[in-house]
Protein backbone atom coordinates (compact mmCIF):
# COMPACT_ATOMS: atom_id res chain seq x y z
CA UNK A 1 0.00 0.00 0.00
CA UNK A 2 1.20 3.61 -0.85
CA UNK A 3 2.74 5.39 2.61
CA UNK A 4 1.42 8.21 3.29
CA UNK A 5 1.94 10.82 6.09
CA UNK A 6 0.15 13.92 7.93
CA UNK A 7 2.23 16.75 6.91
CA UNK A 8 2.86 18.83 9.83
CA UNK A 9 1.55 22.48 9.98
CA UNK A 10 0.82 24.48 6.25
CA UNK A 11 1.61 21.21 4.14
CA UNK A 12 -1.57 19.69 5.42
CA UNK A 13 -3.23 22.12 3.41
CA UNK A 14 -3.73 23.35 -0.14
CA UNK A 15 -5.86 24.34 -3.04
CA UNK A 16 -6.83 22.99 -6.24
CA UNK A 17 -5.28 19.65 -7.54
CA UNK A 18 -2.84 19.22 -10.51
CA UNK A 19 -3.18 15.56 -11.85
CA UNK A 20 -0.21 13.95 -12.10
CA UNK A 21 0.15 11.63 -15.46
CA UNK A 22 0.94 8.74 -13.65
CA UNK A 23 -0.68 4.96 -13.66
CA UNK A 24 -2.02 5.75 -10.23
CA UNK A 25 -2.94 3.58 -7.44
CA UNK A 26 -3.16 6.46 -5.17
CA UNK A 27 -5.25 9.50 -6.05
CA UNK A 28 -3.07 12.74 -6.20
CA UNK A 29 -2.64 14.43 -2.87
CA UNK A 30 -2.42 18.50 -2.71
CA UNK A 31 1.02 19.21 -0.61
CA UNK A 32 0.44 22.84 -1.68
CA UNK A 33 -1.56 25.15 -3.84
CA UNK A 34 -0.82 23.85 -7.52
CA UNK A 35 1.49 21.11 -5.94
CA UNK A 36 0.53 17.27 -5.98
CA UNK A 37 2.54 14.06 -4.83
CA UNK A 38 1.40 10.66 -6.15
CA UNK A 39 2.80 7.19 -5.07
CA UNK A 40 2.12 4.29 -7.62
CA UNK A 41 3.04 0.63 -7.23
CA UNK A 42 3.84 -0.62 -11.18
CA UNK A 43 4.24 -4.93 -10.97
CA UNK A 44 7.26 -5.52 -13.78
CA UNK A 45 8.67 -9.16 -14.74
CA UNK A 46 11.69 -8.40 -12.27
CA UNK A 47 9.58 -7.18 -9.06
CA UNK A 48 7.35 -4.32 -7.84
CA UNK A 49 8.82 -0.50 -8.42
CA UNK A 50 7.34 1.95 -6.15
CA UNK A 51 7.70 5.38 -7.63
CA UNK A 52 6.56 8.83 -6.34
CA UNK A 53 6.16 12.03 -7.88
CA UNK A 54 5.71 15.44 -7.07
CA UNK A 55 3.94 18.10 -9.76
CA UNK A 56 4.68 21.52 -9.42
CA UNK A 57 4.28 24.91 -11.63
CA UNK A 58 7.42 26.44 -13.68
CA UNK A 59 9.53 27.76 -10.95
CA UNK A 60 9.03 31.24 -10.91
CA UNK A 61 7.04 34.08 -8.79
CA UNK A 62 6.00 32.50 -5.64
CA UNK A 63 7.48 28.78 -6.31
CA UNK A 64 11.39 29.01 -6.21
CA UNK A 65 13.17 25.73 -7.49
CA UNK A 66 17.04 24.83 -6.91
CA UNK A 67 19.91 23.57 -4.31
CA UNK A 68 19.50 24.01 -0.64
CA UNK A 69 22.60 23.39 0.90
CA UNK A 70 23.02 21.26 4.50
CA UNK A 71 24.44 23.83 6.81
CA UNK A 72 24.09 26.47 3.95
CA UNK A 73 27.86 26.26 3.37
CA UNK A 74 29.76 24.11 1.15
CA UNK A 75 31.92 23.24 3.84
CA UNK A 76 28.99 22.15 6.63
CA UNK A 77 28.62 18.47 7.26
CA UNK A 78 25.57 16.76 5.39
CA UNK A 79 22.61 16.52 6.88
CA UNK A 80 19.22 14.01 5.73
CA UNK A 81 17.00 15.81 3.48
CA UNK A 82 14.29 16.17 6.42
CA UNK A 83 17.00 18.47 7.97
CA UNK A 84 17.46 20.27 5.23
CA UNK A 85 14.13 21.10 4.74
CA UNK A 86 13.38 21.66 8.34
CA UNK A 87 16.06 24.57 8.46
CA UNK A 88 14.44 26.59 6.06
CA UNK A 89 10.40 25.81 6.43
CA UNK A 90 9.86 28.98 9.06
CA UNK A 91 10.61 30.92 6.09
CA UNK A 92 8.92 29.21 3.40
CA UNK A 93 6.82 26.00 2.75
CA UNK A 94 9.03 23.15 1.34
CA UNK A 95 9.28 19.97 -0.71
CA UNK A 96 12.11 18.15 -2.04
CA UNK A 97 14.44 15.57 -3.07
CA UNK A 98 17.94 14.49 -2.84
CA UNK A 99 20.30 16.81 -4.94
CA UNK A 100 23.94 15.77 -6.52
CA UNK A 101 26.23 13.53 -6.05
CA UNK A 102 29.16 14.81 -3.22
CA UNK A 103 32.32 13.56 -2.36
CA UNK A 104 32.90 11.27 -0.10
CA UNK A 105 36.15 11.80 1.43
CA UNK A 106 35.14 15.93 2.40
CA UNK A 107 31.56 15.68 2.11
CA UNK A 108 30.72 18.35 -0.09
CA UNK A 109 29.01 18.35 -3.67
CA UNK A 110 30.54 16.86 -6.46
CA UNK A 111 29.32 19.83 -9.42
CA UNK A 112 27.40 22.98 -10.07
CA UNK A 113 25.72 24.63 -7.45
CA UNK A 114 23.99 28.17 -8.14
CA UNK A 115 21.79 30.14 -5.78
CA UNK A 116 19.74 32.86 -6.60
CA UNK A 117 22.07 33.33 -9.98
CA UNK A 118 25.27 33.39 -7.86
CA UNK A 119 27.75 30.57 -9.11
CA UNK A 120 28.81 28.97 -5.62
CA UNK A 121 30.77 25.96 -6.94
CA UNK A 122 32.21 24.67 -10.33
CA UNK A 123 30.24 21.92 -12.56
CA UNK A 124 31.78 18.62 -13.50
CA UNK A 125 32.99 18.65 -16.78
CA UNK A 126 31.91 15.40 -17.80
CA UNK A 127 28.67 15.24 -16.58
CA UNK A 128 25.41 17.07 -16.82
CA UNK A 129 24.68 20.03 -14.95
CA UNK A 130 20.82 21.33 -14.22
CA UNK A 131 19.78 24.19 -14.47
CA UNK A 132 16.63 27.09 -13.99
CA UNK A 133 16.49 30.27 -15.61
CA UNK A 134 14.25 33.30 -14.57
CA UNK A 135 11.68 32.20 -17.05
CA UNK A 136 11.25 28.82 -15.00
CA UNK A 137 12.75 26.96 -18.16
CA UNK A 138 14.88 23.92 -17.54
CA UNK A 139 18.55 23.43 -19.30
CA UNK A 140 20.40 20.21 -19.05
CA UNK A 141 23.89 20.73 -19.97
CA UNK A 142 27.37 19.46 -20.09
CA UNK A 143 29.02 22.42 -19.19
CA UNK A 144 32.68 23.69 -18.96
CA UNK A 145 34.51 26.31 -16.72
CA UNK A 146 36.16 29.01 -17.75
CA UNK A 147 36.63 31.93 -14.67
CA UNK A 148 39.45 34.62 -14.60
CA UNK A 149 40.99 37.35 -11.93
CA UNK A 150 42.32 40.70 -13.19
CA UNK A 151 43.99 42.99 -10.82
CA UNK A 152 46.47 45.67 -12.24
CA UNK A 153 47.83 42.66 -15.01
CA UNK A 154 46.46 40.55 -17.44
CA UNK A 155 43.57 38.35 -17.15
CA UNK A 156 44.53 35.39 -15.18
CA UNK A 157 42.71 31.94 -14.71
CA UNK A 158 40.78 30.90 -11.59
CA UNK A 159 41.23 27.48 -11.29
CA UNK A 160 37.89 26.64 -9.15
CA UNK A 161 35.12 28.29 -6.78
CA UNK A 162 34.78 27.57 -2.71
CA UNK A 163 37.14 23.86 -3.25
CA UNK A 164 40.47 22.93 -1.75
CA UNK A 165 43.27 24.43 -4.00
CA UNK A 166 45.89 22.60 -4.98
CA UNK A 167 49.36 23.39 -6.74
CA UNK A 168 49.87 26.23 -8.45
CA UNK A 169 46.37 27.22 -8.34
CA UNK A 170 44.26 30.53 -7.76
CA UNK A 171 41.13 29.63 -6.74
CA UNK A 172 37.98 32.49 -5.30
CA UNK A 173 35.88 31.53 -1.76
CA UNK A 174 32.87 33.59 -1.24
CA UNK A 175 30.65 33.27 1.97
CA UNK A 176 29.06 29.92 0.05
CA UNK A 177 31.81 27.98 1.66
CA UNK A 178 31.61 28.92 4.97
CA UNK A 179 33.48 31.35 7.96
CA UNK A 180 36.40 30.89 6.86
CA UNK A 181 39.04 29.51 4.15
CA UNK A 182 40.63 26.17 3.91
CA UNK A 183 44.70 26.97 5.70
CA UNK A 184 46.57 28.57 3.18
CA UNK A 185 50.05 27.45 3.13
CA UNK A 186 52.97 29.50 4.18
CA UNK A 187 54.21 29.54 0.38
CA UNK A 188 50.64 30.61 -0.49
CA UNK A 189 49.14 34.04 -0.84
CA UNK A 190 45.47 35.28 -0.19
CA UNK A 191 43.62 38.44 -0.60
CA UNK A 192 40.38 39.68 0.60
CA UNK A 193 38.25 41.65 -1.70
CA UNK A 194 35.71 43.50 -0.33
CA UNK A 195 32.82 45.06 -0.96
CA UNK A 196 32.36 41.92 -3.75
CA UNK A 197 29.08 41.35 -5.45
CA UNK A 198 28.09 37.95 -5.52
CA UNK A 199 29.53 36.15 -8.95
CA UNK A 200 27.01 35.45 -11.76
CA UNK A 201 27.69 34.14 -15.50
CA UNK A 202 29.26 36.55 -17.68
CA UNK A 203 29.77 39.54 -15.91
CA UNK A 204 32.41 41.35 -15.21
CA UNK A 205 32.29 41.30 -10.82
CA UNK A 206 34.65 44.11 -9.34
CA UNK A 207 35.64 44.60 -5.67
CA UNK A 208 38.81 46.48 -4.36
CA UNK A 209 41.46 44.45 -2.63
CA UNK A 210 41.26 45.91 1.80
CA UNK A 211 43.67 42.82 2.95
CA UNK A 212 46.86 40.90 1.77
CA UNK A 213 46.60 37.93 4.24
CA UNK A 214 48.90 35.97 6.06
CA UNK A 215 49.00 32.28 5.79
CA UNK A 216 46.78 30.20 7.69
CA UNK A 217 42.42 30.24 7.53
CA UNK A 218 41.34 33.49 5.94
CA UNK A 219 37.97 34.66 7.59
CA UNK A 220 35.27 35.30 4.35
CA UNK A 221 33.95 38.57 4.59
CA UNK A 222 29.76 37.98 4.37
CA UNK A 223 29.72 41.06 1.76
CA UNK A 224 33.02 39.80 0.18
CA UNK A 225 35.31 37.26 -1.14
CA UNK A 226 38.90 35.85 -1.11
CA UNK A 227 41.24 34.88 -3.52
CA UNK A 228 43.76 32.32 -2.72
CA UNK A 229 46.73 31.25 -4.55
CA UNK A 230 49.33 28.53 -4.29
CA UNK A 231 52.73 27.76 -6.45
CA UNK A 232 53.70 30.42 -8.60
CA UNK A 233 50.54 31.55 -8.78
CA UNK A 234 50.84 33.47 -5.04
CA UNK A 235 53.70 35.70 -6.67
CA UNK A 236 51.81 37.08 -9.18
CA UNK A 237 48.37 37.23 -7.21
CA UNK A 238 50.78 39.31 -4.53
CA UNK A 239 51.86 41.63 -7.14
CA UNK A 240 48.76 42.27 -9.01
CA UNK A 241 46.13 43.00 -5.99
CA UNK A 242 48.24 44.65 -3.87
CA UNK A 243 45.71 46.61 -1.19
CA UNK A 244 43.60 48.99 -2.33
CA UNK A 245 43.56 47.56 -6.08
CA UNK A 246 40.59 47.15 -7.80
CA UNK A 247 40.33 42.71 -8.50
CA UNK A 248 37.60 41.75 -11.69
CA UNK A 249 36.00 38.42 -11.63
CA UNK A 250 34.45 37.18 -14.78
CA UNK A 251 32.87 33.90 -14.91
CA UNK A 252 31.88 32.26 -18.52
CA UNK A 253 29.08 30.13 -19.41
CA UNK A 254 27.20 29.18 -22.26
CA UNK A 255 25.03 32.12 -23.99
CA UNK A 256 21.57 30.13 -22.88
CA UNK A 257 22.92 30.05 -18.92
CA UNK A 258 23.15 33.66 -18.47
CA UNK A 259 19.61 34.26 -16.94
CA UNK A 260 20.15 30.75 -14.86
CA UNK A 261 18.94 31.48 -11.55
CA UNK A 262 19.38 28.34 -9.57
CA UNK A 263 21.05 25.26 -10.47
CA UNK A 264 23.31 21.73 -9.49
CA UNK A 265 25.07 19.27 -10.98
CA UNK A 266 23.49 15.62 -11.36
CA UNK A 267 23.23 13.35 -14.23
CA UNK A 268 23.42 11.26 -16.77
CA UNK A 269 20.52 13.38 -19.14
CA UNK A 270 17.74 11.05 -19.13
CA UNK A 271 15.03 12.55 -21.49
CA UNK A 272 15.94 14.99 -24.56
CA UNK A 273 13.29 16.49 -26.72
CA UNK A 274 10.68 14.47 -25.34
CA UNK A 275 12.33 10.42 -26.13
CA UNK A 276 14.47 8.60 -23.29
CA UNK A 277 18.16 8.98 -23.59
CA UNK A 278 20.08 5.82 -24.23
CA UNK A 279 23.76 6.42 -24.72
CA UNK A 280 24.44 9.25 -22.06
CA UNK A 281 28.45 9.33 -22.80
CA UNK A 282 28.65 10.74 -19.34
CA UNK A 283 30.93 10.02 -16.61
CA UNK A 284 28.88 7.62 -15.00
CA UNK A 285 29.89 3.97 -13.70
CA UNK A 286 28.55 2.00 -16.59
CA UNK A 287 27.77 -1.01 -13.62
CA UNK A 288 25.94 1.66 -11.38
CA UNK A 289 23.51 2.64 -14.42
CA UNK A 290 22.44 -0.86 -15.33
CA UNK A 291 22.02 -1.92 -11.80
CA UNK A 292 18.65 -1.44 -10.41
CA UNK A 293 18.14 0.62 -7.82
CA UNK A 294 16.76 3.75 -6.18
CA UNK A 295 17.01 6.52 -8.33
CA UNK A 296 15.61 9.94 -8.53
CA UNK A 297 15.00 12.94 -10.96
CA UNK A 298 14.07 15.79 -12.43
CA UNK A 299 12.37 16.94 -15.41
CA UNK A 300 9.97 19.59 -16.99
CA UNK A 301 6.95 19.08 -18.81
CA UNK A 302 5.81 20.57 -22.39
CA UNK A 303 3.43 23.22 -20.34
CA UNK A 304 6.40 24.12 -17.77
CA UNK A 305 5.32 22.39 -14.78
CA UNK A 306 8.15 20.61 -13.14
CA UNK A 307 8.21 16.66 -11.90
CA UNK A 308 10.95 15.50 -8.99
CA UNK A 309 10.95 11.89 -9.27
CA UNK A 310 12.08 8.76 -6.36
CA UNK A 311 12.09 5.26 -6.90
CA UNK A 312 12.29 2.85 -3.85
CA UNK A 313 15.18 0.53 -4.51
CA UNK A 314 16.74 -2.16 -2.47
CA UNK A 315 13.59 -3.44 -0.84
CA UNK A 316 12.41 -6.47 -2.64
CA UNK A 317 8.57 -7.08 -1.82
CA UNK A 318 7.76 -3.38 -1.67
CA UNK A 319 10.45 -1.99 -4.53
CA UNK A 320 13.73 -3.06 -6.36
CA UNK A 321 14.71 -0.29 -8.11
CA UNK A 322 15.26 0.92 -11.92
CA UNK A 323 18.16 0.79 -13.83
CA UNK A 324 19.15 4.79 -15.36
CA UNK A 325 17.86 3.78 -18.81
CA UNK A 326 14.47 2.26 -17.21
CA UNK A 327 14.04 5.95 -15.01
CA UNK A 328 14.11 7.68 -18.65
CA UNK A 329 11.59 6.04 -19.89
CA UNK A 330 9.35 5.97 -17.14
CA UNK A 331 10.56 9.54 -16.54
CA UNK A 332 9.11 10.23 -20.63
CA UNK A 333 6.10 8.46 -19.91
CA UNK A 334 5.26 11.21 -17.27
CA UNK A 335 5.73 13.58 -20.02
CA UNK A 336 8.68 15.09 -19.33
CA UNK A 337 10.60 17.25 -22.12
CA UNK A 338 13.22 17.32 -20.75
CA UNK A 339 14.89 15.27 -17.26
CA UNK A 340 18.15 14.51 -15.62
CA UNK A 341 19.57 12.30 -13.11
CA UNK A 342 19.91 13.15 -9.28
CA UNK A 343 21.99 11.16 -7.18
CA UNK A 344 20.85 7.34 -6.78
CA UNK A 345 21.21 5.06 -4.44
CA UNK A 346 20.32 4.61 -0.51
CA UNK A 347 20.44 8.58 -0.32
CA UNK A 348 17.63 8.52 -2.68
CA UNK A 349 14.69 10.62 -0.56
CA UNK A 350 11.24 12.57 -1.21
CA UNK A 351 10.18 14.67 1.66
CA UNK A 352 7.62 17.65 2.28
CA UNK A 353 8.13 19.77 5.77
CA UNK A 354 11.03 17.93 7.19
CA UNK A 355 8.40 14.69 6.76
CA UNK A 356 9.59 11.52 4.78
CA UNK A 357 6.63 11.00 1.72
CA UNK A 358 9.07 7.75 0.44
CA UNK A 359 10.74 4.43 1.72
CA UNK A 360 14.67 5.09 1.56
CA UNK A 361 16.55 1.68 1.01
CA UNK A 362 18.22 2.27 4.11
CA UNK A 363 15.32 2.62 5.91
CA UNK A 364 15.41 5.96 7.07
CA UNK A 365 16.74 9.38 5.39
CA UNK A 366 20.73 9.40 5.30
CA UNK A 367 22.55 12.92 4.85
CA UNK A 368 22.85 14.46 2.06
CA UNK A 369 25.19 17.48 0.89
CA UNK A 370 22.00 19.05 -0.34
CA UNK A 371 17.94 18.85 -1.75
CA UNK A 372 16.43 20.43 -4.63
CA UNK A 373 13.95 21.79 -3.08
CA UNK A 374 10.56 23.38 -4.14
CA UNK A 375 9.31 26.63 -2.05
CA UNK A 376 6.62 27.91 -1.80
CA UNK A 377 5.89 31.61 -0.72
CA UNK A 378 2.16 32.39 -1.03
CA UNK A 379 -0.67 31.51 1.41
CA UNK A 380 -2.05 28.15 2.93
CA UNK A 381 -5.47 27.39 3.21
CA UNK A 382 -5.49 24.88 5.74
CA UNK A 383 -7.59 22.16 5.56
CA UNK A 384 -10.64 21.97 7.66
CA UNK A 385 -10.98 19.94 10.84
CA UNK A 386 -14.10 18.15 9.87
CA UNK A 387 -14.02 17.85 5.72
CA UNK A 388 -17.97 16.69 6.12
CA UNK A 389 -20.06 18.19 8.80
CA UNK A 390 -23.16 15.52 10.16
CA UNK A 391 -24.94 16.50 13.14
CA UNK A 392 -26.24 20.10 13.54
CA UNK A 393 -24.83 20.28 17.16
CA UNK A 394 -20.91 20.00 15.79
CA UNK A 395 -22.04 22.44 12.54
CA UNK A 396 -18.73 24.61 13.75
CA UNK A 397 -15.98 24.52 11.59
CA UNK A 398 -11.93 25.03 12.48
CA UNK A 399 -10.24 26.59 9.59
CA UNK A 400 -6.84 27.97 9.62
CA UNK A 401 -4.11 29.75 6.48
CA UNK A 402 -0.64 30.10 6.69
CA UNK A 403 1.75 32.85 5.59
CA UNK A 404 5.58 33.28 5.25
CA UNK A 405 6.11 36.35 4.20
CA UNK A 406 4.27 39.96 6.07
CA UNK A 407 0.72 39.77 3.83
CA UNK A 408 -2.31 41.85 3.49
CA UNK A 409 -4.71 38.94 3.76
CA UNK A 410 -8.72 38.63 3.02
CA UNK A 411 -10.24 35.13 4.35
CA UNK A 412 -13.74 34.04 3.36
CA UNK A 413 -16.07 31.46 4.45
CA UNK A 414 -18.34 31.06 1.09
CA UNK A 415 -21.61 29.42 1.33
CA UNK A 416 -23.73 27.07 -0.89
CA UNK A 417 -25.69 29.97 -2.31
CA UNK A 418 -22.23 31.64 -3.26
CA UNK A 419 -22.53 34.26 -0.36
CA UNK A 420 -18.96 35.56 0.93
CA UNK A 421 -18.56 35.68 4.88
CA UNK A 422 -15.76 37.36 5.68
CA UNK A 423 -13.68 35.87 8.68
CA UNK A 424 -10.16 37.59 8.61
CA UNK A 425 -9.08 40.54 6.76
CA UNK A 426 -5.82 42.88 7.37
CA UNK A 427 -1.91 42.89 7.42
CA UNK A 428 -0.65 40.01 9.32
CA UNK A 429 2.75 39.00 9.96
CA UNK A 430 4.07 35.09 9.11
CA UNK A 431 2.86 32.96 11.13
CA UNK A 432 -1.01 30.49 11.21
CA UNK A 433 -3.97 32.09 12.02
CA UNK A 434 -7.05 29.98 13.15
CA UNK A 435 -10.80 30.78 13.58
CA UNK A 436 -13.96 28.81 14.15
CA UNK A 437 -16.60 29.26 11.99
CA UNK A 438 -20.09 28.44 13.81
CA UNK A 439 -22.74 29.72 11.32
CA UNK A 440 -23.23 26.75 8.87
CA UNK A 441 -26.33 26.14 8.14
CA UNK A 442 -26.90 25.16 4.99
CA UNK A 443 -26.42 21.46 3.34
CA UNK A 444 -23.99 21.25 0.61
CA UNK A 445 -20.61 22.33 -0.18
CA UNK A 446 -18.95 24.92 1.88
CA UNK A 447 -15.69 26.89 0.68
CA UNK A 448 -12.82 28.57 2.78
CA UNK A 449 -10.70 30.80 0.40
CA UNK A 450 -7.84 32.94 1.10
CA UNK A 451 -6.37 35.57 -0.85
CA UNK A 452 -2.87 37.73 0.30
CA UNK A 453 -0.56 40.29 -1.10
CA UNK A 454 2.59 40.30 0.45
CA UNK A 455 4.97 43.31 1.04
CA UNK A 456 7.15 41.77 -2.50
CA UNK A 457 3.49 43.01 -3.99
CA UNK A 458 3.04 39.27 -5.32
CA UNK A 459 -0.37 38.15 -4.72
CA UNK A 460 -1.57 34.73 -3.93
CA UNK A 461 -4.74 32.51 -3.02
CA UNK A 462 -6.14 29.57 -1.71
CA UNK A 463 -9.06 27.17 -1.00
CA UNK A 464 -10.15 24.24 1.01
CA UNK A 465 -13.85 22.76 0.84
CA UNK A 466 -15.89 21.34 3.48
CA UNK A 467 -19.46 19.52 3.11
CA UNK A 468 -22.79 20.18 5.60
CA UNK A 469 -24.57 16.94 5.28
CA UNK A 470 -27.59 15.80 7.24
CA UNK A 471 -28.72 13.05 5.33
CA UNK A 472 -28.24 10.10 7.70
CA UNK A 473 -28.63 10.47 11.04
CA UNK A 474 -29.25 7.86 14.35
CA UNK A 475 -27.37 5.39 12.91
CA UNK A 476 -27.71 2.35 15.15
CA UNK A 477 -25.89 -1.10 14.86
CA UNK A 478 -26.92 -3.82 16.90
CA UNK A 479 -24.81 -7.45 16.85
CA UNK A 480 -25.75 -10.75 17.03
CA UNK A 481 -24.67 -13.37 14.81
CA UNK A 482 -23.80 -10.49 12.27
CA UNK A 483 -25.19 -7.53 12.44
CA UNK A 484 -28.41 -5.04 11.80
CA UNK A 485 -27.41 -1.29 10.86
CA UNK A 486 -30.86 0.94 11.21
CA UNK A 487 -30.19 4.50 9.83
CA UNK A 488 -32.84 7.51 8.80
CA UNK A 489 -32.22 9.07 5.57
CA UNK A 490 -33.65 12.75 4.75
CA UNK A 491 -33.08 12.08 1.16
CA UNK A 492 -32.75 9.53 -1.13
CA UNK A 493 -28.89 8.04 -0.72
CA UNK A 494 -26.90 5.15 -1.73
CA UNK A 495 -25.53 3.16 1.39
CA UNK A 496 -22.74 0.75 1.72
CA UNK A 497 -21.39 -0.72 4.63
CA UNK A 498 -17.83 -2.23 5.37
CA UNK A 499 -17.02 -4.64 8.14
CA UNK A 500 -13.72 -4.34 9.89
CA UNK A 501 -11.69 -6.38 12.66
CA UNK A 502 -10.84 -3.74 15.39
CA UNK A 503 -7.19 -3.81 13.47
CA UNK A 504 -8.48 -2.43 10.46
CA UNK A 505 -8.46 -5.12 8.19
CA UNK A 506 -11.99 -5.47 5.92
CA UNK A 507 -14.01 -8.60 7.22
CA UNK A 508 -16.76 -8.14 4.73
CA UNK A 509 -18.95 -5.81 2.58
CA UNK A 510 -22.25 -4.99 1.98
CA UNK A 511 -22.74 -3.52 -1.51
CA UNK A 512 -24.09 -0.32 -2.36
CA UNK A 513 -27.46 -0.09 -2.09
CA UNK A 514 -29.92 3.19 -3.25
CA UNK A 515 -32.44 3.58 -0.67
CA UNK A 516 -35.45 6.07 -0.27
CA UNK A 517 -35.74 8.40 2.34
CA UNK A 518 -37.11 7.66 5.60
CA UNK A 519 -36.44 5.12 8.09
CA UNK A 520 -34.05 1.77 6.54
CA UNK A 521 -31.79 -0.57 7.52
CA UNK A 522 -29.12 -3.11 6.05
CA UNK A 523 -28.56 -6.49 7.66
CA UNK A 524 -24.61 -8.22 7.53
CA UNK A 525 -25.36 -12.23 7.89
CA UNK A 526 -21.81 -12.79 9.82
CA UNK A 527 -20.04 -13.99 7.31
CA UNK A 528 -16.50 -13.05 6.30
CA UNK A 529 -15.74 -12.37 2.30
CA UNK A 530 -13.97 -15.70 2.73
CA UNK A 531 -17.19 -17.69 3.31
CA UNK A 532 -16.06 -18.62 6.76
CA UNK A 533 -18.10 -17.66 9.91
CA UNK A 534 -16.65 -14.67 11.61
CA UNK A 535 -15.72 -15.66 14.90
CA UNK A 536 -17.11 -13.74 18.28
CA UNK A 537 -15.68 -10.43 19.28
CA UNK A 538 -15.38 -6.61 18.05
CA UNK A 539 -16.00 -5.08 15.27
CA UNK A 540 -16.32 -1.77 13.39
CA UNK A 541 -19.55 -0.96 10.67
CA UNK A 542 -18.29 1.71 8.68
CA UNK A 543 -21.19 2.80 6.59
CA UNK A 544 -20.85 5.45 3.56
CA UNK A 545 -23.96 7.08 2.45
CA UNK A 546 -23.76 8.95 -0.85
CA UNK A 547 -26.43 11.63 -2.04
CA UNK A 548 -27.00 14.81 -3.50
CA UNK A 549 -25.44 16.67 -1.30
CA UNK A 550 -22.38 14.38 -1.13
CA UNK A 551 -20.37 11.69 0.69
CA UNK A 552 -20.36 10.90 4.33
CA UNK A 553 -18.96 8.28 6.33
CA UNK A 554 -19.60 7.07 9.54
CA UNK A 555 -17.94 4.31 12.28
CA UNK A 556 -19.70 2.63 14.86
CA UNK A 557 -18.65 -0.02 16.81
CA UNK A 558 -20.59 -3.34 17.72
CA UNK A 559 -20.14 -7.09 19.09
CA UNK A 560 -20.73 -10.38 17.55
CA UNK A 561 -22.24 -12.87 19.61
CA UNK A 562 -21.00 -16.86 19.16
Amino acid sequence: MPRFVRLAGALAAAAACLVVPASADQAAQTLLPGVTFTQQTELTPHGPVSISVVTMPAPTGLYSLGPVLAGNTISAPRAPLTAIEKSVSGATAVVGVNGDFFNASNGQPNGLVVQGGAIERMPVVARSSIGFDATGKMLVTRLGFNATWQGSGQRRPIATINQKPGSNQVVLFTPAWGAQTPVVPASGAAVVIEPFPAATFNTDVTGPVTAVADPGAIPIPADGAVLVATGASAAKLQAEAPQGQSVTVRITMPTAWSNVVTGLGGGPSLVKNGKAVFHTSENFDATALTNRDARSAVGQLSDGRVILVTVDGGRPGHSIGMTTYELAQEMAKLGAVTAAGLQYGPYVTTAANGELLNRPSAGAAKPVKEGLLLQYSGVIAGAPSQPVLTKPTSSGESLAYTIVRPSNVTATVVDPAGNAHQVDTGMKQPGTYRFAYTAVDTEDVWHWNVQATDDLGRQSAASQTFTYDLTLSGLRVVGGTGAKVSFTLSRPASVSVRIEATNGTTVDNVPATQLAAGAQSLTWDGNASTGAIAPAGGYIAEVTETSSVGTAVFSTPFTVRG
